[in-house]
């Protein structure tokens, strides 16, 4: 399954559209990870942690989209949208979305 953020795909031509696709993930925070992530907050440095969680949430997220697209019949999902959204009691939790459209490219 091809997946680009793009509205075409150079060489090739759309034979069929079949509509807008879409993956979400909601995870949620862990208390350990928050107080490793306050001390970097302090200290300086990445959040490593949560970068690999965000990480995951993201590939979930696509795959859930890619696994509906394929259903229809697609072989690829173009112009693809990835948000981040925090939600819950004091953005307890973290949600990500991703968005294209399906379609059969030759």
């Amino acid at each position: 399954m091809l997946i680009t953020t793009t509205n075409t795909v150079e060489g090739k031509r759309i034979v069929a559209y079949y509509g807008v696709v879409s993956g979400e993930t909601i995870i949620g925070a862990n208390i350990i990870r928050d107080f490793f992530a306050s001390i970097t907050d302090v200290i300086g440095g990445r959040a490593g942690s949560y970068e690999k969680v965000l990480r995951e949430a993201k590939e979930t997220a696509l795959l859930e989209m890619s696994e509906q697209a394929r259903r229809m019949g697609a072989n690829a999902i173009l112009a693809v949208d990835l948000d981040y959204e925090t939600i819950g009691n004091n953005g307890s939790m973290l949600m990500v979305s991703a968005s294209g459209t399906a379609v059969k490219i030759e």
